[in-house]
């Protein structure tokens, strides 16, 4: 059950977020509640993939090397600044283009790298795999990117405190739900 709830939750992540690139015509005629109706879905879809991945059996795949953990930790806080920088539009976002989903792909790597069952590859791979197919569906839609213009060093300092804080708290979080990310 763990699997098949793993792998719906995967899918109606992926539908909903390309809901505006592969049918932009009928989102673009949902208005507002088109946005409600991605939020929904992507509400949905975690709850999903949380509840598959808690209730799938551990199928070991491979076993990762212990001393990962660190370069773990270092791949998901560039995650997390990454996704802050791509928000408050810092100097990194002039030579990154698609820099949350840049972040999306850091966090999936950083976890197969720890995790070798059979629910982890099922679930990081297949988020590092929509995070792909995404960009090329923005690349493919708008081949032509321009850059940010120079940004204040103050922006720069507050996405890298940012992410900082909120890795904190969620390695915090992550604890208490399952393994401790910096033991």
């Amino acid at each position: 059950m763990g699997y098949i709830l793993l792998i719906a939750g995967l899918l109606v992540w992926s539908f909903g977020h390309w809901f505006k690139r592969l049918a932009p015509a009928q989102r673009q005629a949902m208005g507002e509640s088109g946005k409600s109706l991605v939020a929904v879905l992507s509400l949905v879809s975690i709850v999903l993939m949380v509840l598959g991945y808690r209730w799938a059996p551990v199928d070991p795949v491979w076993s990762p090397p212990s001393g990962l953990r660190h370069f773990n930790n270092l791949l998901v806080l560039l995650a997390f600044y990454l996704f802050a920088a791509s928000g408050m539009k810092t100097a990194v976002t002039r030579w990154v283009r698609h820099p949350q989903l840049w972040a999306v792909r850091l966090w999936a790597i950083a976890h197969l790298l720890v995790k070798g069952d059979l629910a982890a590859l099922i679930l990081f791979g297949g988020v590092f795999v929509w995070a792909q197919i995404t960009v090329a569906l923005i690349n493919r839609a708008d081949p032509f990117w321009s850059t940010n213009p120079d940004v204040k060093p103050g922006k720069e300092i507050g996405a890298i405190v940012g992410a900082v804080l909120v890795m904190g708290i969620v390695g915090m979080i992550h604890g208490w739900i399952g393994p401790m990310p910096f033991g």
